[in-house]
């Protein structure tokens, strides 16, 4: 059978899956299928990172008919079993991805978590102490990481119109204004921006900063959406997702 091709892509991120959730999110993968031809869901996938809360999303998933793809966020991570929630979320058939790209519907999806160091002017540099060496070391692999999954696109899918990212930190800093600036050093990193602009990438999707803006700019016009649920509810969307078309 053909695979159906992907031209609208729902996304969301920040939806912190809770152990009490149980029947919660069925309505809503239900209303992303009948919408969209994939969804996105960019990290904070669990509320505390416990393997029990993403067993009760890969039960909800369930209900989705569309490919569904993701990126783990820092709440993820947070109890040290990010291996074990991706494992079960893969077995639940989404698409996690950590440095990786896959191709569903013509459509290339590449995604990383990302992580901090702040943007443009005030990005952290790499000098001082080995600890602040080590926290701009893991913004520099992680853009190095997603440049590497974009180009095995490039590589491997020739003729591909529509690259998509998903992260879960900010590659810009127009998506974090309206947090307290004193934390943008942990909200992104423009290491980010820099695959986005030199491989053609059409969108990006990340969540993280709550109190962010929805959209933004790349260099070279790349847009940016920040689709924590937060913004998205406080953007008065119709949709509980926000819709790209392509």
């Amino acid at each position: 059978m053909e695979e159906k091709q992907v031209k609208k892509i729902a996304a969301i991120a920040d939806i912190h899956v809770k152990e009490s959730d149980k029947g919660k999110w069925i309505d809503f993968f239900r209303q992303a299928s009948e919408t969209a031809d994939a969804l996105c869901i960019c990290g904070d996938l669990t509320d505390t990172g416990d393997e029990s809360e993403a067993e009760v999303l890969a039960e909800e998933l369930k209900a989705c008919t569309i490919p569904v793809l993701g990126v783990l966020g820092n709440h993820d991570h947070e109890k040290g079993r990010h291996k074990l929630i991706r494992s079960i979320l893969q077995k639940a058939g989404m698409h996690v991805l950590d440095g990786e790209a896959i191709v569903i519907g013509g459509v290339g999806f590449a995604g990383v978590k990302g992580f901090g160091g702040g943007f443009d002017r005030h990005m952290l540099s790499m000098f001082g102490e080995g600890a602040n060496k080590a926290y701009v070391q893991e913004a520099v692999d992680e853009a190095l990481h997603l440049d590497r999954a974009l180009a095995r696109i490039d590589q491997d899918h020739e003729g591909i119109e529509h690259k998509i990212v998903l992260l879960h930190y900010s590659p810009i800093q127009a998506t974090v204004e309206g947090e307290p600036e004193v934390i943008y050093p942990f909200l992104g990193s423009s290491r980010l921006a820099e695959p986005l602009a030199r491989r053609n990438v059409r969108a990006a999707f990340h969540g993280h900063a709550h109190a962010g803006k929805l959209e933004g700019e790349a260099p070279n016009g790349v847009k940016v959406y920040n689709v924590s649920t937060p913004v998205l509810n406080r953007s008065g969307f119709e949709l509980p997702f926000y819709l790209l078309e392509l």
